[in-house]
């Protein structure tokens, strides 16, 4: 028939290109790794219109010969693996050999590399462990043979620029430089699909910056001196003794040092590493998630659920964490050959991820105050002399000499101090009536009846502290201090519930009673007890004594509601989590209602002893923190 041919080479690398190739950022990532593995200190990325126009990675690398380098862009050519077994424990980012053959079928490309024959030595096992002192300090008893040679490729033709074998000598340091031109040129269905010049350099610095963040410095290693310039602008200068913190400080601005929670743990062959964002700074997207798997960014759903159930409980339901997440753990134990881009791994025992980092994640959240920091206006120095020369540097020296000599010298106390009223005598439950605030008057004995907080609109309670002042969300607070009442009762049995005087009835739809009956253990462990009460209709008989507040007949209606449209099969935990939630909600005190002076002590009281008490059961905050320095400089008395 002759319907069925063999395609040529270059089709092939074109076809490749496909899937390797996205978009220009695809291949900055492809170049930038292949340097990472040759083992370079330094890397400078530099890129015009977007990558359309011009996409250049020079590194200080291994380098090639030149029989190296022309074998390089030939189609699953690689120095990284030598046998099927190697598969089995890939340490490089890169292996497949396709990369540089893809690029070149759908590019001008030009090569030049320099080999360094000794003192160099190849990072297999572990590419986190440091170069030889030889390479880093050149002329330190290194020696250095062969020049540079290139290669030129357009659109897999070689071109003038190659001689006979593919490459030919040239002037060159030692390293590699490979600049990639008019990406997509001769393939114009392609070309027309990427986007303007700024979305694709996005996308090009989102690739820079994980890499940057992969190869920052620590204790075990050196990091990677890293440029990227675009348009002849450098856009970040990333040096190769900057640490984690210092370098997440320079690419993201935005996230201050003091909001970032260092844990780390060591369990069951995993090593991990994290800088977890505060809830204050959470985003409303997942692009602030970075997940390392020896040095390799990677997206993974077992290690994306376990960051998200970390945070269950202190962040709003639509609200995403800021996470810098690193595991180390042995190569045999994943896979990484499973996507082109080596961006998805599989696990083997994927559990045990999940287990392992929810629990160094959650276990350092809990131990952690969240509580939220107020945001005030920057207060400014008043200056007597405004315009005059010299006069905001005068006024600013001035002012940090009075603040430095407040600081050193406090004032004297002239206001009068008084103890909190005594806590013995109450003991009732919160939800009464607040009373008006006794005046302390002249003659009055001081230390005797002054409380340290007051309740504002009804909602919110201002409680004195050591360092300032807090306002509290009256109902956040209290919902999250029964939240944990209900999660430690539920954990030892079933909560306690006490019969009802009249029984409540309700109609209930077939759904609805499948869905009770479905969920009888959870319905029982909560203390309810349901019985049928003719057709269509059920009875509550008891309600737990925790939910007293709470409408027995509004609470059921809604649990009816929660328990229909969930799949309890999958997450009976997750269930319980979300009724106990709804529950807490229900019970809890409402804004706008007023409190007595001994049912805020209650609950101040209830707070010291709450594990999470910075945060609702939804993530909303519960407190905001006011310090007494901050107060000064809003008063202008520092």
């Amino acid at each position: 028939m002759g319907q069925i041919i063999v395609l040529d080479q270059n089709m092939v690398n074109m076809i490749a290109a496909g899937e390797v190739i996205e978009r220009p950022a695809s291949v900055v990532k492809e170049l930038m790794e292949n340097s990472i593995d040759s083992g370079a200190t330094k890397i400078t990325v530099a890129v015009e219109d977007g990558g359309r126009k011009l996409m250049s990675v020079t590194d200080d690398g291994q380098g090639m010969d030149g029989e190296d380098l022309a074998r390089a862009f030939e189609p699953h050519t690689t120095s990284k693996i030598k046998r099927s077994s190697d598969l089995l424990g890939i340490s490089t980012l890169g292996f497949r050999g396709e990369a540089l053959a893809s690029i070149a079928s759908v590019a001008q490309v030009k090569a030049v590399s320099r080999p360094r024959t000794e003192g160099r030595e190849q990072k297999t096992e572990d590419r986190g462990q440091s170069v030889s002192d030889g390479i880093r300090h050149e002329g330190r008893g290194t020696q250095y043979e062969n020049g540079a040679n290139c290669i030129e490729i357009d659109c897999g033709k070689k071109g003038p620029g190659s001689g006979k074998d593919g490459a030919s000598p040239c002037s060159g340091d030692y390293g590699t430089t490979i600049q990639v031109r008019d990406l997509f040129y001769k393939l114009p269905a392609r070309r027309k699909f990427l986007r303007t010049a700024n979305t694709e350099m996005s996308h090009i610095t989102e690739q820079f910056i994980r890499l940057a963040l992969a190869n920052a410095a620590s204790q075990a290693r050196e990091g990677l001196d890293m440029t990227l310039k675009a348009n002849n602008r450098e856009v970040f200068r990333l040096l190769s003794k900057q640490g984690l913190a210092e370098r997440i400080g320079e690419i993201f601005p935005m996230l201050p040092r003091e909001n970032l929670i260092e844990t780390q743990s060591s369990e069951k062959g995993l090593r991990i590493f994290a800088l977890l964002g505060k809830p204050s700074i959470s985003r409303t997207n997942s692009k602030f998630q970075y997940t390392f798997l020896n040095s390799r960014f990677i997206r993974d759903k077992f290690i994306t659920h376990a960051i998200k159930e970390a945070y269950r409980g202190t962040l709003e339901p639509n609200r995403y964490p800021v996470a810098f997440l690193f595991i180390e753990m042995p190569y045999e134990d994943y896979d990484v050959n499973v996507h082109p881009t080596k961006i998805e791994v599989r696990f083997y025992n994927s559990n045990l991820v999940h287990s392992q980092v929810l629990g160094c994640l959650r276990e350092k959240l809990l131990a952690t105050n969240l509580e939220t920091e107020a945001q005030l206006p920057g207060a400014k120095h008043f200056s007597g002399r405004e315009g005059a020369a010299g006069g905001g540097y005068r006024s600013g020296k001035i002012a940090d000499a009075m603040a430095e000599f407040f600081k050193r010298h406090k004032a004297i106390q002239t206001q009068q101090q008084f103890e909190p009223a005594s806590r013995k005598h109450f003991a009732g439950p919160v939800g009464g009536q607040i009373t008006e605030s006794r005046t302390v008057s002249p003659g009055e004995q001081v230390g005797t009846i002054q409380r340290q907080f007051l309740q504002i609109h009804d909602s919110f309670i201002v409680a004195q502290t050591d360092e300032g002042f807090v306002i509290i969300d009256q109902h956040a607070l209290h919902e999250r201090i029964i939240y944990e009442r209900l999660c430690r009762r539920t954990r030892e049995g079933k909560l306690e519930s006490q019969k009802l005087l009249i029984p409540e009835s309700f109609e209930v739809t077939a759904s609805g009673a499948e869905a009770l009956e479905t969920n009888a253990e959870l319905v029982e462990k909560l203390g309810i007890e349901l019985v049928p009460f003719g057709p269509r209709t059920m009875a509550i008989q008891a309600f737990p004594t925790l939910l007293s507040k709470a409408s027995p007949l509004e609470f059921i209606q809604d649990l009816i509601d929660l328990l229909d449209q969930k799949d309890t099969g999958r997450d009976t935990e997750r269930l319980l989590d979300e009724v106990l939630n709804m529950a807490a909600c229900k019970a809890a005190i409402k804004a706008g209602q007023k409190l007595s002076p001994f049912e805020i002590e209650q609950l101040l009281a209830d707070r010291e002893t709450t594990e999470s008490a910075s945060r609702c059961p939804h993530g909303r905050p519960t407190t905001i923190k006011f310090s007494i320095s901050d107060l000064e400089k809003q008063f202008k008395r520092t």
